[in-house]
């Protein structure tokens, strides 16, 4: 079985790629869907953030507060670091427990924004960067999460740049506005080189 990783700036599309890869039969594990359950739900995962960071980062129902933690993490490095090596050690794990339970399938994807900067793109076979231009990527971004330019271009620093990306990136996906048709031909090129591939293990 073949692991692909799927990665991509904020705003790039990479769910949107990961859908189409869905509807293609492809099992997909989320990264930051992962995270978000292990910060709500892992009573292990709430300890450390909360002795870390503080009780306030959590609601009076128990919720992370994600604004709040997106506000401190993204301003301080440190303490975006911090935070990453209580979450993504924990990810990495749920991410394996997971692939075994699709070791059936001729390849699965694991979707996440920052594969390169944790160094986890390691663990896989190959790499797909979706690409989109910063602008673009910029505006969607404020659109989603009605955020203002400046708190999305700070996100941003915290990723490496589209050049980085992409060098590292086996296979490069774009995904700019107004170019939605080209989408699919792409996906599925990737879609039978993978079968091939994986048939070939």
């Amino acid at each position: 079985m073949l692991r692909i990783g799927i990665t991509g700036g904020i705003g790039s599309g990479k769910s949107t790629v990961c859908n189409v890869f869905k509807n293609l039969g492809v099992p997909v594990f989320s990264a930051d869907i992962a995270g978000k359950q292990l910060l709500n739900k892992d009573e292990l995962t709430k300890q450390k953030v909360k002795k870390h960071f503080g009780d306030e980062m959590y609601t009076s129902e128990g919720e992370i507060d994600r604004k709040r933690l997106a506000q401190l993490v993204f301003s301080d490095p440190k303490e975006l670091e911090r935070l990453n090596s209580i979450i993504h050690p924990r990810v990495k794990e749920k991410f394996e427990e997971w692939s075994k339970n699709h070791s059936n399938k001729p390849y699965v994807i694991k979707e996440a924004a920052i594969l390169f900067e944790t160094g986890y793109y390691q663990d896989l076979d190959k790499i797909i960067n979706v690409f989109a231009p910063k602008e673009q990527r910029i505006k969607r971004v404020m659109k989603r999460d009605e955020a203002g330019r400046e708190e999305v271009e700070r996100r941003m620093r915290f990723q490496y740049s589209d050049d980085e990306r992409n060098n590292l990136a086996d296979f490069i996906i774009m995904n700019e506005d107004g170019q939605e048709m080209e989408l699919l031909p792409q996906v599925m090129e990737l879609h039978e080189l993978f079968l091939n591939q994986s048939s070939q293990w």
